[in-house]
């Protein structure tokens, strides 16, 4: 049985570089903490897009998230 005092890291891929967070995150706190826009933006997270309607949501241990800006021309 795991003590519910331990807090356990998350360790995250973001655009390729490794970060690890003492406590569970969000998408929007993970945004905030890397000092990343939460506008005009899109999250893949394993190679599927990651709906905003899910960013208040736990990020998972593991993930490979993927921030995508929208970038204007043709």
């Amino acid at each position: 049985m795991t003590d519910p005092h331990t807090t356990i890291a998350v360790g995250v891929t973001v655009n390729g570089e490794e970060h690890e967070f003492a406590e569970p995150i969000t998408m929007t706190e993970l945004l905030q903490r890397l000092s990343l826009p939460s506008q005009g933006i899109a999250v893949a997270v394993d190679g599927a897009v990651h709906p905003r309607s899910r960013w208040d949501e736990p990020v998972g241990r593991g993930w490979q998230i993927e921030i995508l800006t929208a970038v204007q021309g043709g």
